[in-house]
């Protein structure tokens, strides 16, 4: 049997999200060394800050500021810290309940050794070097048994032009997220990647239904068979559906405006999407038949990027009765 393919995968983007006005004056507040809680209906202190009562639902606005120290509500220890954590030796995440609130916040822990933390350890902020208003100016806390790290006042930090005031409330944060992980293939899966590596497209043939699935399928959708005859399909096909990309955003390899579309290859049930150049946007029509355009045979992978993209043949274009259940 033939050993499935693997190979490691990364998602990444940067989220920005705005803060508000409750959030806002929470990071402006970090960015001068200042933990601020914000007060419910019952009198509790909420760290970090909510914009919403929990009994009323009502807006909260009334900041209360609180403690950098506080202690250890409840802990766990992570033995290997992974890329991105804040710290990159062993540590503790910890439920933290700061001097003067009335709910924990969770954050790293620089102790050590699990021996070095418990539930009522008191612990105290370690910030940023430089704070600029987001909430990585809390770097970690660290056990107030600890001699202090060295922290700069905020007086005589470096001046950042991001950093904010209380009465100039941060107005958006953005986070780095990355998702790192190894998929796996599943055998029809890794059948069709090694075709294309072989310049082939592979698709899978249910046998009751005889529906023909490119990128193959393990099983049939309609009727749950797996689906066992693999077929060799053609590198053309119908563009059934389109849209024209205009907006520029991170990472795009060609200059907008261009097409992107799905390409029902000739004999397959089920089109894919792929890039359509070649043609000026506005000639583009659903239909329209297309070929693919491959790079050069030195640069082949396991992939679909062996297929650079698709262009118009000059074919008349097909009926749409012969791809309307294709939609």
């Amino acid at each position: 049997m033939t050993t499935p393919l693997e190979a490691p995968l990364e998602l990444s983007f940067d989220y920005t999200r705005s803060l508000g006005p409750v959030l806002g004056r929470f990071m402006a507040g970090l960015a001068e060394r200042r933990i601020t809680g914000v007060r419910g209906s019952d009198g509790r202190v909420h760290v970090p800050p909510i914009e919403y009562d929990p009994v009323t639902y009502a807006p909260l606005s009334e900041l209360a500021p609180v403690a950098d120290e506080g202690a250890v509500v409840s802990w766990t220890w992570q033995a290997t810290p992974l890329e991105g954590q804040p710290l990159d030796r062993p540590f503790a995440w910890a439920l933290i309940r700061l001097d003067g609130a009335d709910t924990p916040m969770l954050h790293a822990v620089d102790c050590g050794a699990p021996e070095a933390i418990g539930a009522g350890t008191r612990v105290r902020v370690r910030w940023a070097q430089q704070p600029v208003g987001h909430i990585k100016d809390i770097a970690c806390f660290e056990p107030t048994s600890a001699p202090a790290s060295p922290t700069p006042p905020a007086s005589a930090a470096t001046p950042s032009p991001t950093a904010a005031s209380p009465a100039e409330p941060v107005e958006i944060m953005t986070t780095p997220i990355r998702l790192r992980y190894t998929h796996s293939a599943s055998p029809e899966e890794s059948r069709y990647l090694r075709g294309l590596a072989e310049g082939r497209l592979l698709g899978q043939r249910c046998p009751e239904c005889d529906q023909v699935y490119i990128p193959p399928r393990g099983a049939c959708p309609v009727d749950g068979l797996p689906t066992t005859d693999e077929v060799d399909l053609p590198d053309r096909g119908i563009l059934t559906t389109f849209c024209v990309v205009n907006v520029p955003f991170p990472g795009q390899r060609i200059k907008p405006p261009y097409v992107t579309g799905y390409i029902l290859l000739d004999g397959a049930d089920i089109g894919f999407l792929h890039q359509v150049l070649e043609c000026a946007p506005e000639e583009v029509r659903m239909g329209m038949w297309v070929e693919a355009v491959w790079k050069p045979r030195e640069e082949w992978g396991h992939t679909l990027r062996n297929i650079d993209h698709f262009r118009p043949t000059g074919e008349p274009d097909a009926p749409y009765e012969t791809y309307q259940r294709h939609l």
